[in-house]
């Protein structure tokens, strides 16, 4: 049963990724979104969903992470873009980068990846390693604030966890 759900929600969430990413609706579009996703999904169904393939499908999951994207692509983003379009357009460049360890507070490989993925994707941070025994982030950040964990913790990637773990822990 478990591998069954698990098929399913690999394969709805292929089908809706497809079809949102091909902006088209038309039959021959839908036809080859199906095909594909129950091939990915035979395939990769049982490395990708482990636990509790029902998780896939709690409407509270879903609106936080309808929420978290808004967030990150409306404030976020262009928040941290502006930072570093006025810190290449002063006259001085004011940068003072650095690595600086951040720890996380989340637990399952899917969060620990996506608040990586977001801190990368936040211009002016990019996480360039994982360790997963001391649950740090070790983050290269254009304009260091802080050097103290905590202190980076609340200011890099406190934000992305709340979100992120009503998602996926």
């Amino acid at each position: 049963m478990s591998r069954i759900l698990s098929f399913l929600a690999t394969f709805l969430l292929l089908f809706v990724v497809f079809i949102i990413a091909s902006a088209s609706i038309s039959p021959m579009d839908i036809v080859l979104g199906l095909i594909t996703s129950v091939i990915v999904a035979a395939f990769s169904s049982t490395l990708l969903i482990k636990e509790a393939p029902t998780k896939v499908f709690n409407v509270i999951r879903w609106a936080w992470a309808i929420a978290y994207f808004f967030y990150y692509f409306l404030i976020i983003e262009p928040k941290c873009h502006w930072d570093v379009v006025k810190r290449i357009l002063h006259p001085k460049m004011p940068i003072k980068p650095g690595i600086v360890r951040v720890p996380y507070d989340v637990k399952s490989d899917y969060t620990i990846t996506a608040v990586a993925c977001s801190i990368t994707n936040t211009p002016g941070t990019v996480v360039v390693d994982v360790d997963e025994e001391g649950k740090k982030y070790y983050v290269h950040w254009i304009d260091v604030k802080a050097t103290d964990p905590k202190v980076c913790h609340e200011m890099i990637s406190k934000t992305f966890e709340k979100y992120l773990r009503r998602v996926f822990d």
